[in-house]
């Protein structure tokens, strides 16, 4: 890394650190999943996020000692009901892209799920008034109306995963669940709020998605070329996300869908809607920024 990303290391290991260690109350987390290159070794394609990634996984683990995972990604929408999944002893990899080097597609990630844990998440759904049923290995998953060959966690699941856990993780099961295909702030907000319980169940909730995703216009993804639009959306969002108070909190958020930057970051809303999970999920608690990169940062909800 560059001097500067080593300074910004330093910023978010400090953010890490001051964390605190409360496993009865585990924070939600929105993060930054990046793209399938993140499996390129550090030298050609991590980065920074890469890094942010290596050291945010461990102090996971560490700080909360999870019992179970559940995750969101930007890559799985439902329409009407939520999705569980419900896997089994070994999680199988759905490798949802296109176009790119024959590796990423021998990438592993060894994992498990646990039908108690996805039968708990369809149970809390309910009770919150959502449709929600388990998904298993002979089903196939949809996005965006298509369906894809095969089922499995998707990209914007295990490729993150592999850096902030290593490529065989067995110890935690993993449940992935599906987002609001609507992309509506609120009902995605409501999806959060309907799991929050998990929290003080020793359930770590991660919502993964990008707050820069404009594949049109790839001038967005870095703060030397992005536009003014793009840089004032970024800083909004971090604005939005520290306000102290979370009625005013949510209300900046959800206006964010309103800036004049919004559609030149994200032609479509899918990879910003996860933010609106987590949100929904820490509601009642205070937010940390614990990395600010531009177009890729992490925030701890419900401390």
């Amino acid at each position: 890394m560059s001097s500067s990303h080593q300074d910004e290391q330093v910023r978010w290991k400090a953010a890490l650190d001051e964390l605190p260690a409360t496993p009865d109350n585990i924070p939600i987390f929105f993060f930054s999943h990046g793209s399938p290159m993140l499996a390129y070794p550090e030298s050609q394609q991590q980065g920074p996020l890469g890094a942010f990634l290596k050291d945010f996984g461990p102090v996971l683990l560490q700080k909360y000692q999870p019992k179970g995972i559940v995750v969101f990604s930007a890559h799985w929408e439902t329409q009407g009901q939520r999705l569980v999944t419900d896997y089994g002893d070994s999680n199988p990899l759905l490798m949802d892209y296109y176009g790119f080097p024959p590796e990423l597609y021998r990438l592993k990630f060894d994992s498990r799920g646990d039908s108690a844990l996805s039968e708990r998440v369809v149970e809390l759904f309910k009770e919150a008034g959502h449709k929600a049923r388990t998904s298993g290995k002979k089903e196939a998953r949809g996005m965006d109306g298509r369906g894809f060959e095969g089922s499995g966690l998707d990209h914007g699941v295990f490729v993150p995963f592999r850096l902030m856990f290593g490529e065989e993780f067995r110890d935690i099961p993993i449940v992935e669940v599906s987002i609001d295909s609507s992309l509506s702030p609120e009902a995605n907000w409501d999806i959060g709020r309907a799991v929050k319980k998990l929290r003080q169940e020793g359930i770590l909730v991660l919502s993964g998605g990008l707050l820069v995703h404009n594949l049109r216009d790839r001038s967005c993804w870095s703060l030397e070329t992005a536009k003014a639009e793009h840089k004032e959306f970024a800083k909004a969002i971090l604005e939005a996300v520290r306000a102290p108070e979370a009625e005013e909190r949510k209300a900046r958020l959800v206006a964010l869908t309103q800036h004049i930057g919004f559609r030149a970051s994200h032609p479509r809303e899918e990879h910003f809607i996860p933010l609106y999970v987590a949100g929904g999920g820490g509601e009642e608690g205070a937010v940390k920024v614990l990395c600010d990169l531009y177009g890729i940062p992490t925030f701890a909800f419900g401390l």
